[in-house]
Order: C-alpha cells, then structure tokens, then sequence
C-alpha cells in the first residue's frame, strides 16, 4: 500500500508544483524558478515511476526514466535554480553547462546500462521498492552521489542562507520561513534512503512524499506574504 499510494501523492504535489513555480517564471522570467519548476517535473517523474513499479512491477523503461530523473537529477537541477537566484550570473551560466553536459553523460550511461530486476528486493515483484542494485554496469550508480551532492550543497545551502539573511535583517520573515521549509523538504529524501537502508518498509517513499509536501508548502510561504498589522497608534 505504501508502495503505491505514497509516490502517487509525491508525484501529484510535486506536479503540481512545478506547474506553480513555471507559471511564475512565465510572468517574471526568473531563470531560477524554471530550474526549479524543471527540478520538480523531475521529482514528479520519479514518484510516477515508483508508482508504476509499485502498482504493476518491473519496467525497463519504467527504471530507467525513476533511476536518471528521480535517483539521478532531481535534486542538481533543483539546486541550479538556486544557483541561478544566488550566484553571479557567469559562474551560474558555467555551472549549467556543465550540469547538463553531466545530464546528457548520466542519459547516456543510465540508457546503456545492464539491468537485471532479480537483484532489487522482491526480485522487482509488484509493491516492492524500486533499488539501483538492479544496475549491473560499473560506473553508472557512482553518478548518484555527485550529482545529489552538488544539488544538497546549493538547494539546502542557498535555502538555508536566505533564511538567515532575512531573519537577521528582520525583513520579509514569510520568506525565512519558507526558505527553512524548503531546506528541510530536500533534506527528507536522503532521510528516506536512509530509513530503506535500515530495512524500514516504505521508508524511502515515506522520505520523498514528506519532501515533496514541504516543499511545496515552503515554495508557496516564500512567495506568499504574510499579513500586516497596523500598530496600534496608526490604528487609532
């Protein structure tokens, strides 16, 4: 059950947020809210393939769209829209380069991969958790860590910057708060891989959607101002 009903959930917010954080930039043209608009349609990807797998079992083209966009991506393109709002423009314009000069290799090597299903938990049965242990090609899993890392470093890094700055400041306290919110929700995914690690059923999945949920809810407090009370001199 919580192989089905938890990636459906993380992929329709995270869908439904990409659809909110792409509408922005079409009316501001902000490039870091569409990386993050792009960052989430990649986090909707791979909660679909879960989904998928957990509904009907094993894919090839099912593991292979869930390993590039949902184990590989998601959080770098993410980060590169905080990038985008945070960084000179030229080292942004140079990270991106190399971003999807990185995407196009991981494509490459995760579409080219050997895969054998009955290495994952449940042999890749219907209701299992999907695992990168069904790449047998060495070099293609040893992506994961750099491009999560980079993602880690500037989305959690950059969220965590901006609260700081405008809490210090005491200014714009609806975007602290949804800067802290955001730092968090991609924090939640690891914490899910970590609880899969330890065997906990679901606990992956579990990650994702709590991630998914804050960051939505984080993405909308930032870009929501917080109502203003009149001092009560003015009032009077």
């Amino acid at each position: 059950m919580f192989n089905v009903i938890l990636p459906l959930a993380s992929s329709l917010l995270s869908f439904a947020l990409a659809i909110f954080v792409l509408r922005r930039f079409a009316t501001r043209k902000g490039l870091h809210q569409l990386f993050w608009g792009i960052g989430m349609l990649f986090y909707g990807i791979g909660g679909f393939c879960e989904f998928y797998h957990g509904a009907f079992g094993w894919n090839p083209l099912v593991f292979r769209l869930w390993y590039l966009f949902g184990a590989v991506l998601v959080a770098a393109w993410l980060g590169q829209g905080t990038v985008y709002l945070l960084a000179r423009p030229k080292w942004a314009h140079a990270l991106m380069v190399l971003l999807v000069l990185g995407s196009l290799f991981a494509f490459y090597r995760v579409f080219t991969a050997q895969l054998d299903p009955t290495l994952m938990p449940g042999g890749g049965a219907p209701h299992t958790e999907l695992s990168g242990k069904a790449i047998l090609t060495p070099g293609v899993r040893i992506l994961t860590p750099f491009f999560n890392l980079y993602g880690t470093v500037t989305l959690v890094g950059g969220a965590a910057y901006s609260a700081y700055i405008f809490w210090r400041k005491r200014v714009l306290l609806h975007r602290a708060i949804g800067n802290v919110l955001i730092a968090v929700g991609a924090m939640m995914p690891a914490f899910g891989g970590l609880f899969s690690r330890l065997q906990i059923p679901g606990g992956l999945y579990l990650g994702e959607f709590l991630g998914a949920l804050l960051l939505l809810i984080g993405f909308w407090r930032a870009t929501t101002p917080m109502a203003q009370t009149a001092p009560a001199a003015e009032a009077a």
